[in-house]
């Protein structure tokens, strides 16, 4: 059995204290502008590895069993 832990927690949900400071209208809008480049590599990269095993299915398994009928 797992000992649980006594220990209070506390959540900053309700807090500020790790929020960050005020964000300049320009600091925002450059921001906005570069767009987020992480996620659509992320997303490409995905995308990308389905269709590659679309293909190797296509191929590899389909194509070699012949027409149906």
């Amino acid at each position: 059995m797992i000992a649980m832990a006594k220990e209070s927690q506390s959540f900053s949900t309700n807090t500020s204290a790790h929020a960050g400071g005020p964000v300049s209208a320009e600091d925002a809008a450059q921001a906005l502008r570069d767009g987020p480049i992480g996620a659509y590599l992320v997303a490409s990269i995905a995308v990308g590895l389905l269709f590659l095993g679309w293909l190797a299915f296509y191929f590899l398994l389909f194509l070699p069993r012949g027409s149906i009928g």
